[in-house]
């Protein structure tokens, strides 16, 4: 029963540098996986708010969509959300810069009704849609 304490000692770890290898795999695995990620991130965005100039359009974290009208200093912009509606904003808070002419006009125009969606006065049914001028002319050629 001697050889059993040998052959347990002959198992046994080189140490330390056995469980270091391991760790430091893993966390080379957690830099290039979240770390190296996560701070490009942190510097495109540090770019896009320092690159903010006039009548660029931008949306804030509250999810006001509005343009710039004014850069005030480093850290304020004022936002124009509104025909004459002005606000300030801290730069932090802005979570996306459009490009300049982008989709941020604002919608004060009443959407339009189409023919099909119009009712009558007397009866409250739809009025039947109005014919376009090619299946006008369609109808006609078959009579």
């Amino acid at each position: 029963m001697e050889s059993t304490p040998i052959l347990a000692q002959s198992f046994g770890g080189g140490g330390a540098f056995d469980l270091l290898i391991p760790l430091a795999v893993m966390f080379a695995i957690m830099y290039f996986l979240i770390i190296r990620p996560q701070r490009q991130q942190a510097k495109k965005r540090e770019e896009m708010l320092r690159a903010i100039r006039r009548n660029d359009g931008v949306v804030t974290g509250g999810g006001l969509v509005g343009k710039v009208t004014k850069v005030i200093d480093d850290n304020e912009v004022e936002v124009e959300i509104a025909r004459d509606v002005r606000v300030k904003v801290v730069r932090s808070m802005i979570v996306e810069v459009r490009v300049k002419g982008g989709p941020v006009a604002a919608n004060d125009s009443p959407a339009k009704k189409t023919a099909s969606s119009k009712k009558t006065a007397s009866s409250g049914k739809t009025a039947p849609a109005k014919k376009s001028a090619a299946a006008k002319k369609t109808t006609t050629k078959k009579n």
